[in-house]
């Protein structure tokens, strides 16, 4: 069983400028298939950026986002790890701040993202969440094709 955090992270991570537009960042999200960016000035990590950050911080209030900059929405000073602790001190941090991912730093430096997933691979690799972590992403065509009608769900039948 891994017992460090470099053992379970992913190495590399997919970073934004503060200055970047949030359509910047999400076409990175979308072209990497990521939920989150690591917001960065030079080599040091300053916020991470989530699609639910997008979500509800801009997209909901009406902002423009093609003005607005992820420094503006982005989760300032997140809680974060180094590669050499014990990833039982991971899952505490994710437990205490509600988080499923924590960057993963060296001296402020950024090296990769240690997930709720991850973990789960390491530690309970037949876990439902750690198949759930393995799945494919579901992929969706960019527009629906032509005669394309959303099917109506009903209710139960009770």
């Amino acid at each position: 069983m891994a017992q460090y955090v470099r053992e379970v992270m992913t190495a590399g991570v997919a970073a934004v400028r503060p200055d970047a537009s949030l359509v910047e960042a999400a076409q990175l999200m979308r072209a990497q298939d990521i939920g989150d960016v690591l917001v960065a000035k030079g080599d040091k990590l300053i916020g991470v950026l989530t699609d639910r950050d997008i979500t509800l911080r801009a997209v909901a209030d009406g902002v423009d986002p093609l003005t607005v900059s992820v420094e503006s929405v982005c989760t300032p000073s997140p809680v974060c790890v180094g590669p050499d602790d014990d990833v039982d001190t991971a899952v505490r941090l994710m437990r205490r701040h509600a988080v499923r991912r924590l960057p993963v730093v060296l001296d402020g430096c950024p090296l990769g993202m240690v997930s709720l997933g991850d973990v789960a691979e390491a530690q309970s690799p037949r876990s439902t969440l750690a198949a759930i972590s393995r799945a494919a992403p579901q992929t969706w065509p960019e527009r629906p094709s032509p005669g394309f009608r959303p099917r109506r769900l009903e209710p139960p039948l009770s």
